[in-house]
């Protein structure tokens, strides 16, 4: 499991790990998503790479790997996001389970560091790290976001508090997180009913199945991307945040109290200047990136 072992899984068995990505139309950024995924330390692991009927060259992209562990399959219809990662999360075999999309970067140890805990405890359901946000360029723009409160081992009540305490995804995307396969699939898979809090939905379903656990190293980064500074972007959020509080506050599953709620009432606009805060991040990004191709079109 660590570095040094077989360059693939063993043949006739599971990996340890599978590393599921569903893309649609992902192609500027995907060759080094990939490229973070094949320099991982741990070697036991398959990447399942599904493409969601993209438009774009994303499927040559992926066709461009010829590394053993790489299993391509592609739709022939365009899926909704959570339908499409279950469905490529079907493709693969894996005990251990982290979901990536395009603009992604994984640190060579993530695997490693994340995989080793569950494995040695059966009781955890998944495994998060803090995460970098990077710009176009794979340049940090946030260091080290996420996991407030949250490092070390914690039951999912502990983790459910703290989310409505701070009205806000706490555990962070689908990068920085790995997780078993049993627990997602008792859990019913990915549901698309918050299509913006897609993970974090995900995430408390999961620790209903076990405890959880925050490793304070930044091990994945997630690409900044528009749509945070899109019109609408922060009340989707925001309706998202406040459904789940109330879902988290008379669910059985999860011990949420009366003084959480009442301190989530009061972060929440906390929670929001957060976001904003972001999406000017997003803009400004976006508007430097823009200037960058424009000057090297003007230099070529």
């Amino acid at each position: 499991m660590t570095a040094g072992g077989p360059v693939g899984p063993v043949p006739g068995l599971a990996p340890a790990v599978s590393v599921v990505a569903a893309i649609t139309d992902g192609d500027e950024h995907l060759g080094e998503t990939i490229g973070s995924v094949l320099d991982q330390t741990e070697r036991d692991f398959e990447l399942v790479l599904f493409d969601n009927a993209s438009r774009d060259r994303t499927f040559e992209v992926m066709r461009s790997f010829s590394d053993p562990r790489i299993r391509i399959t592609r739709s022939g219809e365009r899926l909704p996001r959570s339908e499409a990662r279950n469905r490529a999360l079907r493709f693969s075999s894996g005990e251990l389970v982290k979901t990536i999309v395009d603009g992604d970067l994984l640190h060579p140890r993530c695997l490693e560091l994340q995989s080793q805990p569950l494995l040695d405890d059966p009781g955890l359901a998944l495994v998060a790290a803090r995460r970098h946000v990077v710009d176009d360029r794979s340049r940090v723009l946030v260091p080290r976001r996420g996991l407030n409160g949250l490092i070390g081992t914690r039951s999912g009540d502990e983790v459910a508090r703290k989310i409505v305490r701070g009205r806000a995804n706490l555990i962070g995307d689908a990068c920085n997180v790995l997780f078993r396969r049993e627990s997602i699939d008792a859990a019913g898979g990915w549901r698309g009913r918050r299509d913006e809090l897609l993970d974090l939905d995900c995430w408390l379903r999961l620790l209903h199945h076990g405890d959880f656990l925050g490793r304070p190293e930044p091990l994945a980064a997630v690409r900044m991307n528009g749509v945070s500074g899109q019109p609408g972007y922060a009340d989707r959020v925001a309706g998202e945040h406040h459904a789940i509080v109330a879902e988290l506050s008379g669910s059985s599953a999860y011990q949420v109290r009366v003084a959480d709620r009442a301190i989530g009432a009061v972060t929440a606009p906390l929670g929001a200047l957060r976001r904003a805060g972001l999406g000017i991040v997003a803009g400004r990004s976006a508007k430097r990136a823009e200037k960058e191709r424009e000057r090297e079109l003007a230099d070529a």
